[in-house]
């Protein structure tokens, strides 16, 4: 019998039944006659008890151990998955021993442990700095930089950055206000505007101020540059230059361009200018810097793109197949406003979604019938993943702000 010890627990496995498999750990040490090549394959030797001691977990070994004497190798699902496997390994058996229905438990819940691993790491780089106080040492001017970072990327590391976290999100919502009453009839009078024009101007030259502040104190411009915030703070301050300067060029062409021409160019740079001007709404995403639910909500889009991209096909799926169905029924009903197909897409659309204007309604039996079978779809098919998003939001809330707690 080969006498082994394995943590402090002794297992006897015959010779013959070990050689059986000779790539094994135990089975290269059952043919193996040279004893400083079983010395190799083991922790220590005991000559007295004849016992090959291995420093390894005793509990799975009762597998391995199983394995020898029936030739399976039997797989719990309270063991862990990485333990095991660095385990088997070890002894040099292979999954394959294992029963199928075994293996494909054990291997999704390998895949399981997987995911939620890469889960974890990215949910701790979701919440960890663009830069970290040790990349500052030895940098031009690090200390000062240090300092700066804190203020703007660190809003728990003192009172004034906590302060400047608060007035970014107060400048923010007043820049949203501003827009809005801007766009206000009895806003758009000579003095409102005025006033509009200097509040986002104020708005502008802090964001401007927020956002040198942060690529001074960067310790990487290219990790600055690439970071999905920075460039968020980049789009908020942007509209406000390009504005000033098309206005600028429009007051150059006047100087030089007759009349016509004037008001064709004036046209063109009112429509680009409405764009730009529509392009400051994208400063409500700077409030994401501060908020973890508005973090967690883009961490599960990034993480659920899967299922939302086939909600939206089975959407589209819907939208066709029923508004080819309900104009197929109804186009020969007169004063119909299912005239076609593409006309019978908003109907459907609508319906899907549970949202039903009712502009458009079918006035066949036949038609009533489609339209409940296309909002019964719609029931079913807007179920499924809600649940699905909203399980794995609340979870990324609760990780993310049990990180920030910790951190």
């Amino acid at each position: 019998l080969l006498n082994i010890n394995v943590g402090g627990k002794l297992f006897q496995i015959a010779y013959k039944v070990a050689a059986r498999y000779p790539i094994t750990r135990l089975g290269k040490l059952a043919l193996y006659t040279d004893p400083m090549k079983k010395l190799q394959l083991c922790d220590d030797y005991s000559v007295q008890k004849n016992e090959y001691f291995f420093d390894r977990d005793p509990s799975i070994f009762h597998y391995i151990f199983h394995f020898y004497c029936s030739g399976v190798l039997w797989i719990m699902d309270e063991i862990c998955p990485s333990n095991f496997v660095e385990e088997i390994e070890y002894w040099g058996i292979h999954l394959k021993y294992s029963q199928r229905c075994c293996r494909i438990l054990f291997e999704e819940k390998q895949d399981e442990l997987s995911e939620y691993l890469k889960i974890e790491r990215e949910l701790e780089a979701e919440l960890e700095p663009l830069h970290s106080v040790e990349q500052f040492e030895g940098k031009f001017l690090g200390r000062f930089r240090k300092v700066i970072w804190n203020l703007v990327e660190n809003p728990f590391s003192s009172i004034p950055a906590k302060i400047i976290a608060v007035m970014s999100s107060f400048f923010v919502l007043i820049s949203i206000v501003g827009m809005t009453l801007s766009t206000v009839e009895e806003m758009k009078h000579k003095t409102a505007k005025m006033w509009m024009e200097q509040l986002e101007m104020i708005c502008a030259i802090f964001f401007t101020s927020e956002y040198l502040m942060r690529l001074i104190s960067s310790s990487s411009f290219k990790n600055f540059l690439r970071a999905a915030f920075n460039a968020v703070d980049l789009v908020a301050i942007l509209p406000f230059y390009i504005q000033i300067l098309f206005e600028n060029l429009d007051e150059g062409d006047m100087l030089y361009h007759d009349e016509l021409h004037k008001m064709e160019n004036v046209s063109k740079l009112g429509k680009v200018l409405k764009i730009i001007k529509l392009m400051r709404i994208f400063r409500i995403l700077k409030l994401a810097r501060h908020s973890t639910g508005l973090r967690a909500f883009g961490f599960t889009m990034r993480q659920c793109y899967q299922q939302v991209c086939c909600l939206f096909l089975f959407i589209a799926m819907g939208i066709f197949i029923f508004s080819a169905l309900m104009h197929s029924v109804e186009h020969d009903v007169p004063g119909t406003s299912f005239t076609s197909i593409p006309h019978t897409w908003w109907w459907a659309a609508v319906s899907l979604s549970t949202v039903g204007y009712g502009d458009t309604v079918p006035d066949t039996m036949l038609g009533k019938f489609v339209a409940f079978a296309c909002i019964s779809f719609g029931v079913i098919l807007n179920g499924m993943p809600i649940s699905i998003l909203y399980n794995k939001f609340s979870d990324y809330y609760a990780k993310l702000k049990a990180h920030e707690m910790e951190t």
